[in-house]
């Protein structure tokens, strides 16, 4: 049986579709219909000042805003760390809005039809980022930190700059399974020692399409209804949820979970760990200003941190950052991105594959 409730891509789809009706206008900081290729901010501000000089300019105005709000998907203690380094370096406030990324991008939408906008950054996954650009809610980023990383990190409208990677990765209960016994690619998973031990998380349709169009989509779509089919994969809501199934051995091996969460389990003590099988899938998340932010200066003062202060704390806190000037774990790795706008363009293929695959039992 599947769930009633809306799925991410639903949710995305959904949302999208709630702005195309408004017919909306952004009004920008003069009282001026933006273009897309516009920005909202007063000029000079979004120009190619470097350094020293942009960063006081920034701050001179955003000490009278006083306050930035963000919008964020990110896992509550991480967004703390970097909100508090923000406030201790600029003494701006930072007031954040914590929710999942497709009760995020439902927020946005709604503010954008109701004309009433509280939100200056977003700092959410791609997809939902790719939602909010395309109708036109995010404004271009001329920040003088995107030399510093890697060229995936730059979309081509750059409205949104992707921050860290979260990467798809196997995680397993060590204490359920050793290490020389865990499978070396995903055929593997075929073996019946693994039936009613596999679990993934509900909505990752873009692992799936990844994995499937790297590996070849008839041979992939294949492999996969065999292991559902043969060694009843289950499928958990929330890759947190997951994560912590994980942890306590009611699930011993999860496919899709991210390797910054189950990094920092494991250095918290949980018995587990994470492992990567090719093709591994990495999915962009980043950091945006909103069109029609509220304290502009603020913003975009907080989207130069991210890019640059901020790549060195999140590389502390086990994730992947953009910055080729931050050396992770898994900088070397052979990546495969997952590309958000084939995610949207897409959705109702990848739902009902994902859905007709794993069948959503054990949510």
């Amino acid at each position: 049986m599947f769930t009633s409730k809306l799925s991410r891509r639903q949710w995305i789809q959904t949302s999208t579709a709630l702005v195309g009706s408004t017919g909306l206008t952004y009004q920008g900081a003069q009282g001026q219909t933006p273009t897309p290729q516009q920005a909202v901010l007063p000029t000079g501000v979004a120009s190619a000042l470097s350094g020293p000089e942009r960063t006081a300019q920034l701050l001179d105005v955003a000490k009278k805003e006083g306050s930035v709000t963000v919008y964020s998907s990110m896992p509550q203690d991480d967004m703390a760390a970097l909100a508090s380094e923000f406030e201790k370096r600029y003494g701006i406030k930072v007031k954040v809005w914590r929710a999942g990324s497709e009760k995020l991008l439902q927020r946005v939408v709604l503010e954008a039809r109701s004309n009433h906008f509280e939100m200056d950054v977003s700092d959410t996954n791609g997809p939902e980022m790719e939602a909010m650009h395309r109708e036109h809610l995010l404004q271009v980023c001329k920040s003088p930190f995107l030399s510093d990383l890697i060229p995936q990190a730059i979309l081509p409208h750059r409205e949104w700059i992707a921050t860290r990677l979260n990467i798809f990765t196997c995680a397993y209960n060590t204490k359920a399974l050793k290490k020389e016994d865990l499978p070396k690619t995903y055929a593997d998973l075929l073996d019946p020692k693994w039936k009613g031990k596999i679990a993934v998380e509900a909505d990752d349709n873009d692992w799936l399409a990844g994995t499937v169009t790297k590996m070849g989509y008839d041979k992939g779509v294949a492999l996969f209804r065999e292991i559902a089919a043969k060694n009843a994969v289950t499928v958990r809501k929330g890759h947190t949820l997951l994560a912590n199934l994980v942890a306590s051995g009611e699930v011993p091996l999860a496919l899709t979970l991210y390797n910054y969460k189950v990094e920092q389990m494991k250095n918290a003590g949980a018995p587990m760990d994470w492992f990567a099988l090719e093709p591994t899938i990495a999915r962009p998340n980043g950091v945006a200003v909103s069109r029609n932010a509220p304290h502009p200066y603020s913003a975009v003062l907080f989207q130069d941190f991210m890019l640059s202060v901020g790549q060195t704390i999140l590389g502390k806190r086990d994730f992947i950052p953009t910055s080729t000037k931050v050396t992770s774990t898994l900088n070397k790795m052979p990546l495969t991105f997952a590309d958000p706008k084939v995610t949207l363009d897409d959705n109702q293929k990848w739902t009902h594959l994902y859905e007709e695959i794993f069948s959503h039992k054990g949510i």
